[in-house]
C-alpha cells in the first residue's frame, strides 16, 4: 500500500489497515490519524510514536505488556510468530529454550512487562545477550529502552506494509 492510499483511508479503514502495528494497540494509530497526510513513511512513524510518547504513563505500560514473551510457545500474533521465527527463536535447543526462559522471568518480575527487543536482522544468541544485558538496567532506563524498541518493531512492521 502506498502512503497516499493511508492517507484517504477513513478511520475504521485506516484503523484495519495499520492499527495492530503497535502489537493490537490500535489508540495509537486512532491517534495518529487525526494528524494525516503523512508526506511519508517517516512521517507515519513520528506520528505514531508522538502518539506513544504522549499517552499516559499507564497506557504506555499497557502497550508493552501487550507484547509477548520472546521465545514463547504460547500462542501469540501472526506478526511476532513471524519476527521470532526469523530470529531463530523457534529454533532454541532445550538449553537455550530454557536459559531463555528464565531470563524471561527474571526481567518479568524486576520490570512488569515482557523483554521487548525488536528481533529482525538479529539471532538467538544477540538476543540472549541483550537480555542478560538489559536485566542490569533501572527500571526507568529499561523502560525508555522498552519503548525504544517497540519503536523499532513498529518501524519495521510498517515498512512491510507501506511501500
Amino acid at each position: 500500500m502506498k502512503i497516499a492510499d493511508l492517507n484517504q483511508m477513513d478511520r475504521a479503514a485506516f484503523l484495519m489497515a495499520i492499527g495492530h502495528v503497535y502489537e493490537d494497540t490500535p489508540w495509537v494509530a486512532e491517534r495518529a490519524w487525526g494528524q494525516r497526510p503523512f508526506t511519508s513513511l517517516d512521517a507515519l512513524c513520528d506520528a505514531m510514536q508522538g502518539a506513544v510518547a504522549n499517552a499516559a504513563p499507564v497506557e504506555q505500560l499497557a502497550l508493552l505488556r501487550a507484547h509477548p514473551d520472546l521465545g514463547t510457545r504460547a500462542r501469540i500474533g501472526e506478526a511476532s510468530t513471524r519476527e521470532q521465527s526469523g530470529a531463530g527463536l523457534d529454533r532454541l535447543t532445550p538449553e537455550e529454550h530454557s536459559r531463555l526462559l528464565r531470563l524471561n522471568a527474571d526481567y518479568q518480575q524486576k520490570f512488569g512487562f515482557p523483554f521487548l527487543y525488536a528481533v529482525k536482522g538479529s539471532g538467538k544468541q544477540q538476543i540472549l545477550g541483550a537480555l542478560e544485558k538489559r536485566l542490569a538496567l533501572t527500571p526507568a532506563d529499561e523502560f525508555a529502552e522498552a519503548l525504544g524498541q517497540v519503536f523499532r518493531i513498529a518501524r519495521f512492521r510498517l515498512e512491510d506494509i507501506i511501500e
